[in-house]
Parts: C-alpha cells; structure tokens; sequence
C-alpha cells in the first residue's frame, strides 16, 4: 500500500501543487486543510503515516501540531515546509520530533526525497537550512572577488530566481553561454553540482550584489 499522507497549508496554490505532485508520485493523500486545528483533527481521525505542514497557519502552527502529536503519542511522522530561516524555528522543529524540514521554495524539488527518508524512519532537514543558518552573516563573502563584472550580474539574476531562459534574454546572450557561466561560477565559489546549489548560495548571499 502507498504511503498515506495528509497535508495542510494555508497557501491554496501551495496546497494543489503538493497534493498533485504526490498524487502523481503514487502517495495516497487521505486529507487536505489549509489551518492547523482542520489538519491536526484529521491527523488524530486518520492517523496517516506523515503530516506534511505549514509553519504558518491559522489557528495551529506547523510547530504546534508537531507539540501535539508528540505529546499525545500519535504515530504520524511530521514533515515542516516553511519559508522561515530564523534558527530558533529550526530547533523547536528538532525538540518537537520533527521527522523533515524543508524550505517552500525548495519544496517540489524535495518533499519526494524526504518523505523516501522518512518512510525508512530517516530524518531529513534540508541541506538549504543548514547551509542558510551557517552562512548567514554579514561579512561580505570573500569568493565574490574571484568571479568577473559578468558571472556578478549571473549571480544577482539567480538570486532574484531567474531561470536561465531569462537570464539569457535579459543580457542579450544564448542559454548556452549563461549555462557556461553558471558552471565557471560553481567552480569558482566550490559548490557541489546540485541544481540548487547555486541557487541557494545566491539567495545567502543576495543582499551583497
């Protein structure tokens, strides 16, 4: 039998985009909410295998229900999404027994490798937060000297969360040229080869463009 989930969040695109996207996957969604005391009553009448939730949400927070279903000793593994990077969120999920933690705007690309490790009993806290919450200074990063006039505006469009298509169009050059960039600039700031690599460490670090 496939993996029963329920899965709440006040945001309704939020909401369809993960539902569909785990529909597709072969995860059986067995209820939806989009507040905390809808989501939490449906984990104590359904009992799914996982919660996935928003932090942030009328009534119940993610945090709250995570509380709650640790201390009335329900069975449901709780996965977090949230847009929040603040470190004391991030430990009361961990105190909470929180099984996964993962950042929204990393959430499709995710959300499928977290539940996987959470089914084996796994935890899974986004390489996004920690790399966020270690890096989050106000010290210019040094390895922004290493990269040209040209691979420092790539940079800023991705931290603005432009695809290369439109990367491309707005300096007037090919996806090709961009994608060539991208890659100088990974190996010049020794990021791994993760397509959001890249991504993240513009988004750390935007407020230095």
């Amino acid at each position: 039998m496939s993996t029963s989930i329920v899965i709440a969040d006040d945001h309704p695109l939020m909401l369809r985009g993960l539902t569909d996207f785990l529909t597709s996957k072969g995860f059986n969604i067995v209820g939806s909410a989009a507040d905390g005391n809808t989501a939490y009553n449906l984990i104590v009448k359904l009992k799914p295998e996982i919660a996935i939730l928003d932090i942030r949400m009328p009534h119940k927070t993610g945090l709250e229900i995570a509380e709650a279903c640790t201390k009335n000793n329900l069975p449901t593994k709780v996965i977090l999404i949230t847009f929040d990077k603040e470190e004391e969120i991030y430990e009361q999920a961990k105190e909470f027994n929180v099984y996964g933690y993962i950042l929204k705007e990393f959430a499709i690309e995710e959300i499928e490798i977290c539940i996987n490790h959470v089914i084996n009993n796994e935890r899974y806290f986004s390489e996004e937060i920690a790399f966020y919450l270690n890096h989050n200074t106000n010290n210019k990063p040094a390895d922004l000297e290493n990269l040209t006039k040209s691979e420092l505006k790539i940079v800023q469009l991705i931290s603005e969360n432009k695809t290369s298509l439109e990367i491309a169009k707005e300096l007037s050059i090919s996806v090709r040229t961009v994608d060539k960039h991208r890659s100088n600039i990974v190996n010049k700031l020794g990021l791994d080869n993760k397509p959001t690599s890249l991504s993240i460490w513009a988004n750390v670090n935007k407020h230095h463009f």
